[in-house]
């Protein structure tokens, strides 16, 4: 099951957030997957800051693609930039730019790679919930 959307320069980041939300609500459909509040959020938040990073940093349009396999949300954005981001480390003290830490935390696996005439970031994220908590299966890379 996938969807992908192409948005133009000036889209709505909401609009994305808005797409992954029906997507995740056709998953629980169409294929009787439990999708909790927490994973929703969780990819709802993976989405937004993949976009807002495709808008700030590259020109023209972005590509969101959404994957549903194995009981995860594959996360795909490309844009137009060959420029790969930079992660960087944890700094409290740091005002903004902790998209990619907050996205790297909260998925299963994250990778970024040059595709085409720009770059494609993909993240998975995880829709089982661990039993003994609650919350979305944890991250499998280090912090």
């Amino acid at each position: 099951m996938a969807v992908s959307v192409l948005f133009e320069a000036g889209a709505e980041i909401g609009e994305a957030r808005d797409i992954a939300r029906d997507f995740l609500r056709s998953v629980r459909a169409e294929r009787g997957v439990a999708v909790s509040a927490q994973a929703t959020d969780l990819v709802q938040l993976v989405v937004s800051e993949l976009v807002t990073n495709a808008r700030k940093y590259a020109p023209g349009a972005c590509l969101l693609d959404l994957v549903f396999r194995d009981g995860a949300v594959q996360v795909g954005v490309w844009d137009s930039s060959s420029t790969l981001p930079s992660v960087r480390g944890r700094d409290p003290h740091r005002v903004g730019q902790h998209g990619l830490e907050l996205v790297r935390a909260v998925c299963r696996s994250f990778r970024a790679h040059r595709e085409g005439a720009g770059k494609r970031i993909t993240a998975l994220v995880q829709l089982a919930d661990d039993p003994g908590t609650g919350n979305p299966a944890p991250s499998r890379q280090a912090p």
